[in-house]
This record gives structure tokens, C-alpha cells and sequence, in this order.
């Protein structure tokens, strides 16, 4: 397999396809990353574990419905293309 675009565009779709499928209860919580760990105060500095749970909940919100068709677009091309 060459390194190519296309395979550097594919990693990232995957690994944005990985946060998007995380899911807070089942999984997050298991690990220490839920809901309620998340409480700071007033005018501290979030964390950085704040700061990647902010960003796992931005990306499962904001990313569905486009993921949806990036990924068919990419199931596309490969039935097309190999």
C-alpha cells in the first residue's frame, strides 16, 4: 500500500470515526472520562482531560450527520477505484 492522500485522508476519517463511536456510560465512564469527573472551579484552568472530553462531545455532535456522508462517499470510491 502507498502513502498516498487518499490514505492519509482515510486514517484521519478513521480516527474521527473512532471518537465519534465512544460512548460516555458504556465506555468513558469505565475509564474515568465521564460526565461528572468534569467539575472544575471558578476560574481554574480546564485540564487537558477536560479539554479532550470537550472535544470527544464536539466531535460526536457536530460530525454525525457529515460522517455519514464522507464515509459513503469513501465506500464509494473504493468500490470504484480498489
Amino acid at each position: 500500500m502507498a502513502f498516498t492522500l487518499y490514505s492519509l485522508i482515510q486514517a484521519a476519517i478513521l480516527c474521527v470515526n473512532a471518537v465519534a463511536v465512544l460512548h460516555e456510560e458504556r465506555f468513558l465512564s469505565k475509564i474515568g472520562w465521564g460526565v461528572d469527573q468534569t467539575v472544575g472551579g471558578f476560574g481554574d484552568e480546564p485540564g487537558i482531560k477536560v479539554q479532550l472530553m470537550n472535544l470527544v462531545r464536539s466531535v460526536r455532535t457536530v460530525m454525525r450527520v457529515p460522517l455519514i456522508a464522507v464515509n459513503a462517499v469513501c465506500i464509494v470510491l473504493l468500490l470504484l477505484f480498489g
